[in-house]
């Protein structure tokens, strides 16, 4: 009998395409909104100094202002997902990121840079939501929890390739505006591929229930999002300030393509590692996997670099891998605990919640990571990222497992 059922079970799944036309399509474009993304992100602390002469916190500032638009955005972006149809929504949102993408080039000076990159944080945020739950939307209900986690493989290819690409094109040429050209391109492909995803507009089911808070933030989900705004923090500073510590703090100038190109590639490896478990519903075991990684990763980042010769370098890219590792399960495990304690009707708040705390937290690290930088070091900044994300790790046993198994056990 088990036998049986077991053939049933595979012949129901290969009947169930994962990866059909309208998924890869999603995925594409998810593909280029994080490539244009991450082929300026590291570098964009360079360019405010070299450019503008911006200082350290003057640079957390400007980068800042991106993440927290987004973050406000986040939230209406899950309301709206729900109540209108997903596709309209969500070209409507690329389209105003692609608009802004080409503002980069026209900005000429830091106070008109400075507004262009706080307001493209806007549809930046939507994009991530709408296309996300898009993609939930196209995947077939058996292959769910696994779609989702291979959703989050075009993420980190796009930050595998990008910011090694970036930082090479920027010493091969010496030229921001390359990078600003190439960046809009890739936006420009990215809303085309969108452009071509076949859904049926369903009916918008109006919601009967007053406009309150859990319309726009899924209020049983405040424990999964209140570690994400660690995670998000740390992966904040990270990603903004990683090329300028290198070079100023450790003497790397050639090297930051490679940590990312790493890190990147052990996050790959681990979606690929975690999707099993992922299909079987293990998400609390790849989170706890992921978060205690990480936690090492972060910690030997700050610590083992310090050490010199080629000792410090082994420290320094084995830290990009167990981070890379650490995040590749952290993600799809959060991103499937939080959606499977949603109603049906609430997929697009659960992704605009997990979202909304990831901008939280990374918003707060940039503005933070900039303000301690100016005041101590970058030095003190790692230290601070190592520090709260051990923090996260006794959190999570202490306050995010023991709350996802009582309310999952409810719903």
């Amino acid at each position: 009998m088990k036998h049986i059922e077991k053939q049933q079970q595979v012949i129901m799944e290969v009947k169930e395409k994962l990866w059909n036309a309208n998924y890869n399509r999603v995925m594409a474009t998810n593909f280029a909104l994080f490539f244009s993304f991450y082929l300026l992100t590291p570098l964009l602390p360079i360019y405010l100094s070299e450019t503008y002469g911006a200082g350290k916190d003057m640079i957390g500032f400007v980068l800042s202002g991106y993440t927290l638009v987004a973050l406000l955005m986040r939230p209406f972006s899950g309301f709206m997902v729900d109540s209108f149809p997903r596709k309209r929504v969500l070209l409507w949102c690329l389209t105003a990121y692609f608009i802004f993408m080409g503002g980069y080039l026209v900005a000429g000076s830091m106070v008109l840079f400075a507004v262009v990159r706080t307001l493209h944080g806007g549809p930046f945020g939507a994009s991530t939501v709408a296309n996300s739950t898009m993609a939930i939307d196209v995947l077939p209900s058996s292959r769910r929890n696994e779609g989702i986690g291979f959703y989050g493989l075009s993420n980190n290819l796009a930050s595998a390739i990008a910011p090694s690409a970036g930082i090479y094109l920027y010493h091969l040429t010496n030229n921001f505006d390359v990078l600003f050209w190439i960046a809009f391109g890739v936006a420009g492909l990215g809303l085309w591929m969108a452009s071509r995803v076949k859904v049926e507009d369903k009916p918008v089911v109006k919601n009967k229930q007053k406009i309150s808070l859990d319309r726009f933030f899924l209020l049983k989900g405040w424990f999964i999002a209140m570690f994400i705004v660690v995670s998000g923090f740390c992966w904040g500073v990270m990603g903004n300030y990683l090329a300028i510590y290198g070079k100023e703090h450790l003497g790397i100038t050639g090297g930051t393509g490679m940590f990312f190109l790493l890190l990147s590639l052990a996050l790959i490896s681990s979606r690929l590692w975690g999707s099993k478990s992922l299909r079987e519903g293990k998400m609390v075991l790849n989170a706890a996997e992921g978060v205690i990684l990480s936690s090492c990763g972060y910690l030997l980042f700050i610590v083992w670099p310090e050490m010199a010769g080629w000792q410090g370098m082994v420290g320094y890219y084995g830290a990009a891998i167990l981070i890379g590792l650490g995040n590749g399960h952290i993600w799809p495990a959060f991103q499937n605990m939080i959606i499977s304690i949603a109603d049906h009707s609430q997929r697009g708040t659960a992704n605009g919640t997990i979202l909304t705390a990831w901008d939280l937290g990374s918003g707060i690290g940039v503005l933070l990571g900039g303000v301690v930088a100016e005041n101590f070091s970058y030095e003190a900044t790692f230290w601070m990222v190592a520090c709260v994300h051990i923090i996260g790790l006794l959190l999570f046993y202490a306050v995010v497992r023991p709350n996802y198994i009582k309310v999952s056990a409810i719903k």
